[in-house]
């Protein structure tokens, strides 16, 4: 669903995707500075119960996540090598995130259950880009599905961010459970497109 607001994050970004490029920044080393900012906060912030912080501050370079794209675009470098990196660095943010709640929840948040649906999602939502990247390297398409990797984050890290400010650590239960399932339904979904592909091309 976030995915169609990509063109108007481009603009946004423009002028900072300028103004490193003048710096001599280049787009490869925004995605690792980007990647490296969020694995140490998620594993730091999280366990530690620092929950709002921690959301906050991968939320704003989650944001981010299409600068260096926007930065490769416009000074020339897209290529196969960058696409590689962003998608593979993208599974480390995602790991950290959702391994930092199950963290908190065995300790501060002394939650098995929540812990348990937060493994459940760092699990299928590591099921759900492999998917389509084994559906691309047989020839064919797995894009879409209910919870792409954006709606993803915003959700989790929105109920984060609740739960940080005061609230009862039932929402971010209740988040995580939904957000399990609708993982595990893009996973169907995408499995569905490719069998459909395979009996069109049979």
């Amino acid at each position: 669903m976030l995915n169609r607001f990509r063109g108007l994050a481009q603009k946004v970004w423009a002028p900072l995707a300028d103004a490193l490029l003048r710096a001599g920044v280049s787009p490869d080393v925004v995605t690792v500075a980007g990647t490296l900012v969020v694995v140490v906060t998620a594993l730091w912030a999280f366990p530690t119960g620092h929950l709002l912080l921690g959301a906050v501050v991968i939320g704003v370079f989650t944001l981010t996540d299409s600068l260096d794209g926007v930065m490769a675009r416009r000074s020339g470098r897209t290529g196969p090598w960058g696409a590689f990196l962003d998608s593979t660095l993208d599974r480390f943010g995602d790991a950290a995130i959702f391994s930092g709640l199950v963290v908190w929840y065995v300790g501060g948040g002394d939650d098995r259950t929540a812990a348990l649906l937060a493994l459940a999602c760092l699990v299928l939502g590591s099921v759900v880009p492999y998917a389509r990247a084994r559906a691309e390297g047989l020839g064919m398409t797995a894009s879409g599905g209910i919870a792409e990797r954006a709606d993803r984050l915003l959700v989790v890290l929105v109920a984060t961010a609740v739960v940080g400010a005061g609230a009862p650590t039932v929402v971010m239960s209740v988040v995580l459970a939904l957000l399990a399932v609708a993982s595990a339904v893009t996973v169907v979904q995408r499995m569905a497109t490719v069998r459909r592909q395979v009996q069109e091309n049979a």
